[in-house]
């Protein structure tokens, strides 16, 4: 099978799907290599109960006394 590129550089490959991923290798000798990338598989999401763990064990906190920020922030 043999395609052309459109006025915009693009091809069009026939089984390829809205949102897949290409690594287009180009080895010099005008020969191409497209190889389709798989997606990672999606992280689970963290149940309300583990989120309130993660909470507890890390809070927030200020990197700075609110003394060093004023002297940052506040022209003297």
């Amino acid at each position: 099978m043999t395609t052309r590129a459109d006025s915009k550089r693009r091809i069009v490959l026939p089984t390829a799907q809205p949102g897949d991923v290409f690594d287009i290798n180009d080895d010099g000798n005008g020969r191409f290599t497209i190889i389709r990338l798989t997606p990672p598989a999606p992280k689970s999401k963290l149940t309300q109960e583990q989120c309130l763990k993660a909470i507890a064990a890390a809070p927030l906190q200020q990197k700075m006394n609110w003394v060093e920020l004023r002297k940052l922030t506040r022209e003297l």
